[in-house]
């Protein structure tokens, strides 16, 4: 609806049946017709079109009132010509808010295109791009694992690696200082080793096979933190792998299937020659017990310093005593026989010392061991295994040629797509062109 009539063209039909009064109405236009008014002659009964023309120009030109109106209201060319115009300063209006969502359409359309893998078309292109793959994921891997450089992961922490390594490291080393406990079961464990030990031997000797059973069961008891460190630390290095490998080589998804499983084999084989040697330390600390550690006698002596303080909470009322930090109950010690209480309380101030020691020793290891494999993984096996992979087991860089269908596919729709918004742009270009010239 046009209320106002700003937008309403009147066309006045049958001009010859009713010319009387037609003049002064058409001119003065008291209904305020915002377009104006057009006159025409219908055509009659069988009349063609070519005669209800020549009619129709017949009656305007000789009819005493209706040839007194203007030429340019009147006829059914002059109706079809404004007709026309109407249409086109419409569509004009339309037409630029179109031009710009084929642009923006087009825009989106070529930015895709752009992100598609590049298609590699011979031999020489494919080993081109092979070539400065392996050396971009190389140079990659030093950054990151070996050098500490985070620019090119700046905001994405889990490519820190070195620091969430680190961070491995220091919970391992917590939950292995964990293990060490004073307060609990105070001497229990000491004295059943004794108990079992026990035979036909002067008293208060204490033999090596004694020290050596407690560390064995305490070595075994903490024996799976080192093999959980492991997994972790593999399963991080093989998910930083892939993705610095899928961040390199993007562009040329023909080439990843067989780089990917060469990292995984990389990463595979480490994690089997880490918990190799994980395996060895822990049976090493379970075969021996030495250390040159200058510390161990000091600290030995001064926790056997606490022997007095433990006999005489023996015979207190509160049954404790306050020991390196901890608090610890004596009460279920006060049957125990004196022998086996005071060597169940030396091989605790023994163990204690050499413990910790031990510890710190594994951690030192395993940081070591996990620098030690990372750079020969990085420096020595990856870029090998990569070639071997693609050149030999993967049957050569021919094979990578073959572009895969999907995305092929995806290729040929955005060309598609871009060739059609393009012809569409150029063909509404050219409407807007021919309206400015006709309104002109």
């Amino acid at each position: 609806m046009d209320n106002t009539g700003q937008r309403t063209l009147a066309v006045v039909t049958k001009c010859d049946r009713s010319p009387d009064g037609l003049l002064e109405k058409v001119t003065t236009n008291d209904v305020n017709i915002g377009l104006g008014y057009i006159c025409v002659r219908n055509r009659i009964n069988d009349e063609t079109y070519e005669e209800a023309r020549n009619q129709e120009a017949t009656l305007f030109e000789t009819h005493p009132s209706l040839s007194k109106i203007d030429k340019s209201m009147a006829g059914i060319h002059v109706l079809a010509h404004r007709l026309v115009e109407i249409q086109s300063v419409i569509i004009s209006k339309c037409l630029p808010s179109i031009v710009k969502k084929i642009n923006e359409r087009l825009h989106v359309s070529v930015l895709d295109f752009n992100k598609l893998p590049r298609n590699l078309t011979s031999v020489s292109e494919a080993m081109g791009a092979f070539v400065q793959i392996v050396g971009s994921f190389k140079e990659t891997l030093q950054k990151i694992l070996i050098r500490s450089e985070l620019d090119e992961y700046e905001d994405d922490k889990q490519m820190h690696c070195n620091a969430r390594l680190a961070e491995m490291v220091d919970n391992l080393s917590q939950d292995l200082q964990s293990s060490v406990n004073f307060s609990e079961h105070f001497l229990v464990e000491e004295m059943q080793i004794l108990e079992e030990a026990n035979g036909i031997r002067l008293p208060h000797f204490l033999p090596h096979l004694v020290f050596s059973s407690l560390l064995k069961r305490i070595v075994n008891s903490v024996s799976d933190l080192p093999v959980c460190f492991v997994n972790n630390v593999c399963g991080y290095l093989e998910i930083v792998c892939v993705r610095a490998l899928l961040d390199c080589c993007g562009s040329y998804p023909q080439l990843l299937p067989s780089m990917k499983k060469a990292t995984q084999n990389v990463t595979g084989r480490m994690k089997i020659k880490f918990m190799e040697r994980v395996d060895e330390m822990i049976e090493m600390e379970k075969m021996t017990d030495y250390t040159c550690d200058p510390q161990f006698i000091p600290s030995y002596d001064k926790l056997m310093g606490n022997r007095e303080l433990f006999l005489n909470s023996l015979y207190s009322s509160s049954k404790t005593l306050n020991m390196e930090g901890y608090w610890i109950n004596v009460d279920h010690l006060n049957d125990v026989s004196t022998n086996i209480r005071d060597q169940a309380f030396d091989l605790k101030m023994r163990m204690t010392p050499y413990w910790k020691i031990v510890l710190k020793r594994m951690v030192d290891y395993l940081a070591l061991k996990m620098c030690f494999f990372m750079q020969q993984l990085v420096n020595k096996e990856i870029e090998a295994d990569i070639v071997n992979e693609v050149m030999v087991n993967g049957g050569g860089i021919e094979k990578r040629l073959v572009e895969p269908p999907s995305v092929a596919k995806k290729r040929e729709r955005l060309q598609s797509s871009i060739r059609l918004l393009k012809e569409s742009k150029e063909i509404i270009e050219q409407v807007m062109d021919g309206i400015v010239v006709a309104s002109d």
